[in-house]
C-alpha cells in the first residue's frame, strides 16, 4: 500500500524456475507481472519457450481470481517469437537485444508489434 500512496504501481517479476502457483496469494495486490523467459543476469540469450505455458497458466489463475494485472515477458523476445508470445496473452513485451542489435532499431520494434 505504500507503495500506491507514493503514486507508484506495483510490479513483481518471476524467473523461469519459479511456479506461477507461488503467486497466487501475491497476484490481488500487483498491477504488473513481468515473466523473464531467459534466467535474468543478461541480455542476448534465447527464449525459454516453456515461458509461453506459464503465461497461459498466469492468465488462467488471474481469471480465477478476478484479476486483470499487466503481465509482461522479457527475455528472447524478438520478431521471430513475438506473434506467439502475444498470443499467449500477454500484454507488453521486453525486447532489448532484439532492439538495439538490430541494423534498423526502429524497423525491428515495427516488426516485432506487428507480428
Amino acid at each position: 500500500e505504500a507503495i500506491r500512496r507514493a503514486g507508484a504501481k506495483v510490479g513483481i517479476s518471476i524467473k523461469p524456475a519459479t511456479p506461477v502457483e507461488a503467486l497466487r496469494g501475491l497476484l490481488p495486490a500487483v498491477d504488473l507481472v513481468l515473466v523473464m523467459s531467459v534466467e535474468p543476469g543478461f541480455g542476448g540469450q534465447s527464449f525459454i519457450p516453456g515461458s509461453l505455458d506459464k503465461v497461459r497458466e498466469l492468465r488462467r489463475l488471474c481469471d480465477e481470481l478476478g484479476v486483470r494485472p499487466v503481465v509482461e515477458i522479457d527475455g528472447g523476445i524478438s520478431a521471430a517469437n513475438a506473434a506467439e508470445v502475444f498470443a499467449a496473452g500477454v500484454d507488453a513485451v521486453v525486447a532489448g537485444s532484439a532492439v538495439f542489435k538490430a541494423a534498423d532499431p526502429e524497423a525491428e520494434i515495427l516488426r516485432i508489434l506487428g507480428a
